[in-house]
C-alpha cells in the first residue's frame, strides 16, 4: 500500500503493484539423458503509472523498500517525459473494486514433489516412446511447473492474493525409414497439479506420440489445391487462436487487424460460435483474476457467425466504450500486461463424427496440427502433423507434411457443419511474451480449404 501512496502523492492519475513469489522447475531430457535441470525461485516487484495520459513501468528483482520506492519514482518520470509526445493521452474504464485470496489446493503439489520424481515422470515418458518402434529415432522432452503467489494491489481499492500453479511439458519424437524422417509433437498442460499425468499417462502420451510418428512414415504428400476438409479439435482450436483469436485482441485490433470494421457485422457462417473463456476450471489458460485485478469471465465474441465481443484490457475497453473482460496477463514481474488470450474455443453443435464426412468424395481429414502463423490482414497457414484422405466419406491413406493455408474471414464464412464433440488442448502463446493458453473445440467440416506440402 505504500507504493501506491508514493505514487499518488508523485501525482499519478493511476498506480498499480504487481508483485510475485515462485518457483520454478525446469527440465529437459533427450533420448534418456538429463541435458538441463534447474529449479529456483522467481521475486519480482512491477510498478506501472499513468501520469498525464501516459504509461511508464519500472520492475525490480527485490523486495527492498529503497530499490521499490525509486522504482516508483523511475516509471513516473518516465511516464512524464513520454507525455509530451503524447496525441491521444490514455483513459482507463471504471471497474469495481475486489479484495480477494485465491487459494490452489492441488491433490499433487509440485512444490511439494521431488525433482527426482518429475525426472522419473520424464524418463516414463522417454522409455515409452523409444521402446514402441524402432524406426523411433529420438525424443525430447521438455517439462516445466511453476508455484507460488502473485500480489495485486492498485489505487482503486483492489487488493488481490493468487495462487499461481502450472504444470507443462512437451514431447517431441522422431521415426526414420529409408530416406523418410518424421515428426510428433504434444502438450501437457494443466492448472490442477501433476495429477495431470495420472489422466495423461507418459505410458498413454507416450504411446500416442510414437504411434503417430511411425504410423506418418508410410503416408503421402498430399495433393495441392483446394479440397473439402474435415478438421479435428486440435487443429480447429490453433487455427481460432491463431486465425482469429489474435484478431479479436483489442489492441492488435486498434493496430490495424481485419476486424476493425466488422464489429457487428457478419464474419462466419450460420454455425460459427466462438469463445474465450477464463473460468474453465483446471483448463491452462484459467484464473480468477487477470494482471488489471479483472474477474476472469466467459466472453463471447462470435455468436452464430456475427462478430459480437472482442478482448480488452481497461484502456481498450474506454476506447470502444465497453467493459474490461480480464484478459490481461504479463508473462512474469519484468513485463508489461497486455491482452492475451485464454481458453479460446470454436463451440460444439449438433453434428455426429459420421455425419461430417457424408458427401465428401475426396478431401483430407486434418486431425494434429504442427504449428500456425497469422497476420493481421486476416492471412493463415496452419502445418498439419497428421492428416489422411477422406475417399467417398471414408478415412483413407495418412499423408504427412500437409498445410492449409488462406484468409480467415473467407475460410469461417465456409464453416459447413459442426460437430458435437468437444476437446481443448494446452500450449503457449507468444505476443513478445508467454502466456499459458488453452484452444480447441469439436471436429468441424470445411467447404474448402487451400491445401499444401510441406508447411
Amino acid at each position: 500500500m505504500e507504493l501506491v501512496e508514493v505514487g499518488m502523492r508523485l501525482g499519478t492519475e493511476y498506480v498499480e503493484v504487481r508483485a510475485q513469489r515462485l518457483f520454478r522447475t525446469m527440465l529437459t531430457m533427450k533420448d534418456g539423458i538429463i541435458e538441463a535441470a534447474k529449479e529456483g525461485l522467481e521475486n519480482g516487484v512491477a510498478i506501472r503509472v499513468l501520469v498525464s495520459g501516459t504509461w511508464g513501468f519500472a520492475s525490480v528483482g527485490s523486495f527492498d523498500k529503497t530499490q521499490l520506492i525509486n522504482a516508483v519514482e523511475k516509471a513516473c518520470k518516465m511516464a512524464k517525459a513520454a507525455s509530451r509526445k503524447v496525441r491521444i493521452p490514455v483513459k482507463l474504464a471504471e471497474t469495481k473494486a475486489f479484495e480477494d485470496k485465491i487459494v490452489s489446493k492441488p491433490r499433487k503439489n509440485p512444490a511439494e514433489t521431488s525433482l527426482a520424481e518429475k525426472i522419473q515422470i520424464a524418463a516414463s515418458l522417454n522409455k515409452t516412446v523409444l521402446n514402441y518402434d524402432h524406426r523411433i529415432k529420438s525424443c525430447t522432452i521438455d517439462y516445466l511447473d511453476i508455484t507460488g503467489t502473485n500480489y495485486f494491489i492498485n489505487n482503486n481499492g483492489t487488493y488481490i492474493e493468487q495462487d499461481k500453479l502450472y504444470v507443462w511439458s512437451r514431447v517431441l519424437a522422431t521415426a526414420k525409414e529409408g530416406e523418410v524422417y518424421t515428426f510428433a509433437r504434444e502438450e501437457i498442460g494443466s492448472t490442477a497439479g501433476l495429477e495431470v499425468f495420472e489422466v495423461e499417462t507418459p505410458e498413454a502420451v507416450g504411446e500416442r506420440i510414437a504411434k503417430r510418428a511411425v504410423e506418418q512414415l508410410k503416408a503421402k504428400t498430399p495433393k495441392g489445391g483446394t479440397f473439402p476438409v474435415v478438421i479435428g479439435p486440435n487443429v480447429v482450436g490453433v487455427f481460432i487462436h491463431e486465425a482469429f483469436g489474435h484478431l479479436a485482441e483489442a489492441d492488435l485490433t486498434l493496430k490495424g487487424s481485419v476486424l476493425i470494421d466488422k464489429f457487428g457485422k457478419k464474419i462466419a457462417s450460420d454455425v460459427v460460435t466462438v469463445y474465450d473463456d477464463g473460468t474453465i476450471e483446471g483448463a491452462f489458460g484459467s484464473f480468477k483474476y487477470d494482471d488489471e485485478g479483472i474477474p476472469a469471465q466467459k466472453t463471447l465474441l462470435i455468436k452464430d457467425g456475427q462478430i459480437v465481443g472482442l478482448m480488452h484490457n481497461r484502456e481498450t475497453a474506454y476506447q470502444f466504450k465497453t467493459s474490461p473482460t480480464g484478459n490481461v496477463r504479463a508473462e512474469d514481474f519484468r513485463h508489461e500486461p497486455v491482452i492475451r488470450m485464454r481458453n479460446t474455443y470454436l463451440a460444439p453443435r449438433d453434428c455426429t463424427f459420421e455425419e461430417l464426412f457424408e458427401g465428401i468424395k475426396f478431401g483430407y481429414y486434418l486431425k494434429s496440427f504442427r504449428g500456425g502463423q497469422a497476420n493481421l490482414d486476416g492471412t493463415f497457414q496452419v502445418g498439419i502433423q497428421e492428416a489422411y484422405e477422406i475417399v467417398n466419406g471414408e478415412i483413407g491413406t495418412p499423408v504427412r507434411n500437409a498445410s492449409i493455408s488462406g484468409n480467415t474471414l473467407e475460410t469461417l464464412q465456409k464453416v459447413e457443419a459442426v460437430g458435437k464433440d468437444f476437446q481443448l488442448w494446452p500450449g503457449r502463446c507468444g505476443k513478445g511474451q508467454l502466456a499459458f493458453v488453452c484452444d480447441g473445440g469439436p471436429h468441424i467440416r470445411v467447404k474448402e480449404v487451400l491445401i499444401g506440402g510441406g508447411a
